[in-house]
């Protein structure tokens, strides 16, 4: 682009910094992948363990986690989605316009933080597989205790750095044919386990009702008593605890980065393939396959991890399914680490930042806490980012209905926001203090703090000119957004319409890749209903075991193929 506009040269600006264009939207279904495959991964083991572990009843995890699910979709969809897709701008993009630099810098500190603890439980889960794999001891302790599982740690965590610092696209897009392969995984882990659930809590293998099902999970799985026989959490700790889980994402708005490439405001109802699918279903399935574990192995669940249960419920392809999720998770993650440090770090390149917060990545992942207390940790992220989100939907949101300048910090060509970051400092004072007073559940901490940060920035603002109304910086801002949509549909205008791949052999490998699928859920289903006893049982699991896993290797090997064949025609 090369137009002059009165407020810059549009050439000087990166396209990050612009609006999306809109030959550059997606639609439904790319979202629907998109939050499937973010959300279905190895940490469901971690949190349907969680659950377990916390004493929470079957009822309680079944309706609990449903309403938890669906109110995060919701946050999705009426508040993170409106103002990604009115803006077309990520949450970086947006901040740097109405709080400048300071703020930007501060925030970006956060993400580092965030971002490399997330991806360093990401490896050790990982590592938990082949450590299994590797007979080396599960890691119980919060530090490590054993040096093997530190080699380990540090051989997957160089890997994922790399990837991280130079190969992101390609895991990237194999990440996306992993989610319905991992939904179906999730999905055959609790049958194939049930018989062996059954036999220990009724005598037999087999269920004859609905009934036996919640007597089987309430006895063996959700039993609301923790390991040690104390009452555990009730109903409204599991509704927050699956709110609060992703408020990074949608209270936090970090997913405006995503959703910004929404063709419509409704698609933040796609995030229920992660919510739903993911979260609701995988975490009651982990949970089942936990308890199912537990009993195989005469374990405690508290003292497994999820290479154990993985491996028990689903043989090899359990080991596949922690590896490959927490190793493209964590490259997503340490990604936006890297990236999150480049903003700091102007002068140094990505890869060299990258590098430096994964080499620290790797040094927290050889610690097991950082995926034992992955839930709570998430919860307090978002209490540290929740107030930076009630900064942007006041701006947004609550200011043009009360009379008040939307941009007016960047009307005013301010590089430091004090109302912006007075805020976000009471506002992590606030919370904290709530949480040190213990007036409420942590796990809804989120929200008082999202409302007091909204009223303060709201006040504060109105002290620094956001009562103002800036007449010739908001024509001066209409002309240059006018002239990037017209420059923006020119270069649409430009691009090729891609061809559709309908050949024969790209038919060929979706049928045989959907196909294994199917046969891996049918394998599971024969041993959760065609196991009369507890040989014939064995057998069947035995026989899912090996063929599943066979599977495994076809449809990676075809939806790979296919992935290939079909960005190749797109070029």
């Amino acid at each position: 682009m090369k137009t002059d506009s009165s407020n810059g040269d549009i050439a000087q600006i990166g396209d990050e910094q612009l609006p999306v264009a809109k030959h550059q939207l997606k639609g439904w279904k790319h979202f629907m992948g998109l939050y499937a495959g973010e959300h279905v991964a190895a940490t469901e083991f971690v949190f349907g363990a969680t659950f377990v572990a916390l004493g929470a009843t079957m009822t309680d995890i079944l309706f609990g986690l449903l309403i938890g699910n669906i109110l995060a979709v919701l946050s999705w969809t009426l508040i993170t989605t409106p103002i990604a897709v009115d803006t077309r701008l990520s949450l970086y993009t947006y901040l740097h316009k109405i709080a400048g630099d300071s703020m930007t810098k501060l925030y970006n500190w956060a993400n580092v933080i965030i971002f490399t603890v997330i991806s360093a439980a990401m490896i050790t889960v990982s590592a938990t597989a082949v450590r299994f794999a590797l007979n080396i001891p599960a890691q119980l302790d919060w530090y490590p205790t054993n040096l093997a599982f530190v080699g380990v740690v540090a051989a997957v965590g160089v890997i994922v750095v790399f990837v991280a610092m130079y190969g992101f696209n390609a895991v990237s897009d194999f990440s996306r044919i992993c989610a319905p392969w991992l939904f179906t995984m999730f999905v055959c882990g609790p049958l194939v386990l049930m018989p062996a659930l059954a036999d220990a809590v009724i005598g037999q293998t087999f269920l004859t009702s609905w009934a036996d099902f919640m007597h089987i999970g309430s006895v063996s799985v959700w039993t609301g008593l923790t390991p040690s026989g104390e009452q555990g959490i009730g109903l409204l700790e599991v509704i927050g605890f699956s709110w609060a889980a992703n408020t990074i994402t949608h209270f936090g708005l970090i997913d405006m980065a995503m959703l910004r490439f929404a063709k419509r405001k409704v698609y933040g109802l796609t995030t229920s393939a992660g919510m739903l699918f993911g979260h609701y279903v995988a975490w009651i399935s982990a949970g089942i396959m936990g308890a199912g574990t537990a009993i195989i192995v005469q374990k405690s669940i508290t003292e497994l991890d999820p290479g154990d249960v993985a491996f028990h419920a689903l043989g090899l392809s359990g080991l596949v399914i922690v590896i490959v999720a927490g190793w493209t998770t964590a490259n997503a993650n340490l990604y936006r680490a890297g990236l999150a440090a480049q903003a700091i770090f102007k002068d140094k390149s990505r890869i060299k930042t990258t590098a430096t917060v994964g080499m620290v990545t790797v040094v927290i992942a050889c610690f097991p806490f950082v995926f034992t207390k992955l839930l709570p940790l998430l919860t307090y992220a978002g209490l540290l980012v929740v107030p930076v989100g009630g900064i942007v939907f006041a701006e947004h949101v609550i200011f043009p209905r009360i009379g008040y300048t939307r941009y007016w910090a960047h009307f005013q060509n301010l590089t430091h926001s004090t109302p912006a970051v007075a805020t976000w400092g009471l506002g992590l004072v606030f919370g904290f203090g709530l949480n040190a007073l213990d007036v409420i559940s942590f796990y809804y901490l989120f929200i008082p703090t999202w409302i007091f940060t909204i009223i303060v920035y709201t006040l504060l603002a109105a002290k620094y000119g956001a009562k103002r109304q800036y007449v010739e910086e908001k024509a001066e801002m209409d002309a240059f957004d006018k002239e990037v949509e017209i420059q923006q549909e020119r270069q649409g205008a430009e691009i090729p319409t891609p061809a559709i791949d309908t050949s024969m052999l790209s038919k060929l490998l979706k049928v045989v890749s959907w196909g294994s699928l199917l046969v891996t859920t049918l394998l599971a289903i024969n041993a959760f209903s065609l196991s009369p006893d507890v040989a014939n049982y064995e057998s069947n699991r035995e026989m899912f075991f090996n063929l599943a896993f066979v599977c495994t290797i076809i449809y990676f090997t075809t939806a790979y193929w296919s992935m290939r064949r079909h960005k190749a025609l797109a070029k």
